[in-house]
């Protein structure tokens, strides 16, 4: 463990940003002198940071569960998170925190707890997560007047592009610049990327993170969200991870992979004495198929999130699974016996990190323990059957409310919360009225 004073002298650091991730992964906290912040810390924050919504404003519901009376939090800092903070101009640091009430006991809403939670019910039954996501993104124009479409920027070449360029280095290299620098902010704060590869979307791109410890991963995920828009907005290009934000190209998604470690041997327990996928492997899979649906929420959270849910859309509509058949919800790549694991593609890229890969792994626990059976794997074209998915975040959240197995096992106190956010969410979003109602409405009906 660092010694977070010794670590910010020797570093010669003038201050350090304390930060807390959100229920929608936002960042909040406090920037104090390096001089204030230890590895036992003294900050403290109010409990209704976790029930802001991610436009910043208060879910009345969401408050008055967590704690009406708006109690302080005692923020304790994770040594093994602190890093630089590579674009400051001052010598800047940035760490981590866990969420603590005064008398010592975590407080069971905060997302970064939701996934070590997750995480200690595996390693009771002698069992390491590993997970590594794969995060899809836009690098789109400017855009201040959120009125208009957004649109691709222009890299070196002084032109945007018009088509998709699915796996063209030439289109990276558009934005060669940019992404030199995306690799030195993350090689300065320990951030493990696998490659960049260009996606389907005009300007889109994907990173993979190499596997390893889920919320060490969640970690990573949450800062290349942040060090990616602070990269592209230093080149005058805007980064987002919202999930479908042009009308006419593929989404984005957070694809994860997922697998078991045995504690004790170190194998892969998806894995037989043979090499061959065993019936934890299989009831994992059958987890994820059930319970998934019921989680839809945590792994698409906001009204957005369900316009990449469409046919032939890139992104999948039902919970099939299959052996490398990326039109499937649950794909298993192929690979060695130790490799072995299920990639779920349904996640979207503006899901919170930490809450999206607590319930894709508590899905897939839930299999393993309730000994399910999966359906046979897909051969064929999972976009020619029906949608299994739910449409819209209202309908998420109801079948959320009717899966007692995921709510206990994710908190009953933290889905409420989280529910009575994305209702407040959901609510505010119907009060818009959009360009197509004024245009096809107002003088049709």
């Amino acid at each position: 463990m660092k010694n977070i004073q010794q670590w910010l002298k020797a570093n010669k650091i003038s201050e350090v940003e304390c930060i807390v991730p959100d229920m929608s992964g936002v960042s909040r906290g406090k920037i104090m002198p390096a001089e204030k912040v230890s590895n036992e810390g003294d900050m403290r924050l109010p409990e209704s940071i976790f029930t802001q919504t991610v436009t910043g404003s208060y879910a009345e519901r969401a408050y008055a569960i967590a704690n009406p009376t708006d109690i302080d939090m005692a923020m304790r800092p994770d040594p093994d998170t602190l890093r630089l903070v590579p674009w400051a101009k001052d010598p800047t640091a940035q760490v981590i925190h866990d969420s603590f009430y005064m008398d010592g006991k975590p407080v069971e809403i905060a997302p970064r707890y939701v996934l070590r939670n997750i995480i200690d019910l595996y390693h009771r039954e002698g069992w390491q997560p590993i997970v590594a996501p794969e995060l899809e993104f836009y690098l789109v124009k400017p855009n201040i007047d959120p009125d208009y479409p957004l649109q691709p920027p222009a890299g070196r070449s002084g032109r945007p592009e018009i088509g998709s360029q699915a796996y063209s280095i030439d289109a990276v290299n558009e934005f060669d610049l940019l992404f030199e620098d995306v690799y030195d902010y993350c090689e300065a704060q320990g951030i493990k990327i696998d490659n960049l590869i260009h996606e389907m979307g005009a300007a889109q791109m994907e990173i993979n993170l190499l596997h390893g410890d889920p919320l060490v991963l969640a970690d990573q995920a949450f800062l290349f969200k942040r060090t990616m828009r602070e990269a592209a907005l230093q080149h005058d290009v805007y980064a987002t991870f919202m999930a479908k934000p042009m009308e006419d190209q593929p989404g984005s998604a957070m694809h994860i992979h997922q697998s078991v470690m045995d504690v004790d041997t170190g194998k892969n327990v998806f894995s037989d004495e043979s090499g061959n996928s065993n019936n934890v492997f299989f009831a994992h899979i059958a987890g994820l198929q059930k319970y998934l649906p019921a989680a839809m929420s945590f792994l698409s959270p906001y009204v957005n999130s369900y316009r990449r849910i469409v046919r032939y859309g890139a992104a999948p509509i039902n919970l099939q699974w299959g052996y490398d058949n990326r039109t499937v919800g649950l794909r298993v790549p192929h690979s060695k016996a130790q490799d072995r694991r299920v990639e779920n593609r349904v996640a979207a890229a503006d899901a919170n990190p930490y809450i999206a890969i607590a319930a894709s792994l508590a899905c897939g626990y839930l299999g393993m323990k309730e000994g399910l059976t999966p359906t046979e794997p897909l051969a064929t074209s999972a976009y020619e059957l029906p949608i299994e998915l739910p449409h819209d975040l209202f309908e998420a959240l109801g079948l959320l409310n009717q899966s007692e197995p995921l709510q206990n096992l994710l908190g009953n106190k933290f889905t409420q919360v989280y529910t009575a956010i994305k209702e407040t969410e959901f609510e505010t979003f119907m009060r818009v009225i959009s360009p197509w109602e004024r245009e096809y409405l107002l003088l049709n009906v």
